[in-house]
């Protein structure tokens, strides 16, 4: 059985030439700018057995440009307008809702589950928890994940 090699995060200027070269190949065979290997090795100047040997060892680091993605849990009675107190809250920070999933009411209270994305002027999530938190009618705002 292989054992799994840690993963590093390097500078371009760190990494060697033939490694930016299959990652610029793969990217050719990708966008659909080449139609073999043979041509995007060709294309950027290294060997066929250099792009197989490296090929599954280097990818390239992306930024995500949406932010950073985190999902609350929130428990709260089942009040109308409670939702639309917890959403306008979250927008006030900034975040975009992705998903919104919440259950039917059991002895008048609901849980909620929110998908969010949120960015770096979002401000701090523990601070929006703690808002929303501090609503009337919210039993509790608990950050599940954060990616």
């Amino acid at each position: 059985m292989e054992e799994k090699a840690p993963f590093f995060v390097l500078r371009g200027r760190a990494v060697p030439e033939v490694l930016l070269k299959v990652a610029e190949a793969k990217r050719l065979l990708a966008s659909g700018k080449v139609e073999s290997v043979l041509d995007a090795t060709e294309a950027v100047g290294i060997s066929r057995s250099s792009f197989y040997k490296y090929r599954d060892d280097i990818f390239p680091y992306h930024e995500n440009p949406r932010g950073r993605t985190v999902i609350l849990v929130i428990q709260m009675d089942d009040e109308p307008g409670l939702l639309s107190a917890v959403v306008a809250t979250i927008a006030e920070f900034r975040a975009n809702i992705l998903t919104i999933h919440q259950s039917v009411p059991v002895n008048g209270i609901a849980s909620l589950t929110l998908g969010i994305d949120v960015f770096p002027s979002s401000g701090s999530v523990g601070e929006m928890c703690g808002r929303i938190e501090a609503c009337a009618g919210i039993h509790y705002a608990k950050i599940l994940t954060g990616e």
